[in-house]
């Protein structure tokens, strides 16, 4: 009997595929285009922005002037127009809720469509009152203390003698500074200021009292009239 033990096959080797060799980069991310960049950029830009204004301050709806406006005439609701105006602590327009407290005031100063308005830009009164009387004076650069008269101001209107001729008496219901033909005066409540012309004059629009209107009047076009500001209390 035949003991030899059958010869075992050698396992059998499989061949493995090349592998690519390493050249130790590593492989290059999304590129992004250049109108990409902008728009993202502009869109943080603008992000930014509207944070910014937000944060400057709430929006209010205030009163705004709808048309031109001349000095000393009363508003009316017309003039007015609603704005939204963000909050600033240097500037004081009038509320959009305080409209019917402003209609009936007169404005100091001409009023230009657009504007934003301010109480600073209005008398105090609604109107003059049926006791007095309303008389414009233009009066030079050398005739008005310059920038400073306002509406509400108390003055006197100084009554000048024509060239030539001595000091004028006393208009009815006028004082006199005193004794030995000094210049006459009649006291007056400014209403407004007019803008001033190249030449420097402008007008005031003074309140007096009827019996004094039409002497004032008269020497206000002969340009005989000076304007004294008393103290303000």
């Amino acid at each position: 009997m035949d003991t030899t033990t059958p010869p075992v096959p050698a396992p059998r080797v499989v061949p493995q595929p090349d592998l690519a060799i390493s050249t130790g980069t590593k492989k290059r991310g999304r590129k992004w285009s250049p109108f990409v960049l902008f728009v993202l950029v502009a869109l943080v830009g603008a992000l930014i922005g509207a944070v910014t204004v937000t944060q400057a301050g709430q929006r209010v709806n205030v009163l705004a002037v709808a048309r031109d406006v001349p000095a000393g005439h009363a508003l009316t609701d017309a003039d007015l127009t609603v704005a939204s105006f963000a909050e600033d602590p240097g500037l004081s327009p009038v509320r959009a809720s305080e409209r019917s407290s402003v209609v009936g005031r007169r404005a100091t100063a001409d009023l230009r469509r657009g504007g934003l308005l301010t109480l600073a830009q209005l008398t105090a009164g609604k109107s003059l009152g049926d006791d007095k009387q309303l008389v414009g004076v233009e009066v030079k650069r050398s005739q008005a203390p310059r920038d400073a008269l306002v509406a509400g101001d108390q003055v006197l209107a100084v009554i000048l003698p024509s060239d030539g001729a001595q000091s004028p008496n006393p208009p009815k219901g006028a004082s006199s500074s005193g004794s030995g033909g000094e210049a006459a005066s009649i006291t007056a409540t400014v209403v407004s200021v007019g803008q001033p012309d190249a030449s420097g004059a402008y007008t005031v629009n003074l309140a007096v009292d009827p019996a004094q209107g039409a002497e004032l009047a008269i020497k206000a076009a002969a340009k005989q009239v000076a304007l004294v500001r008393n103290p303000r209390s």
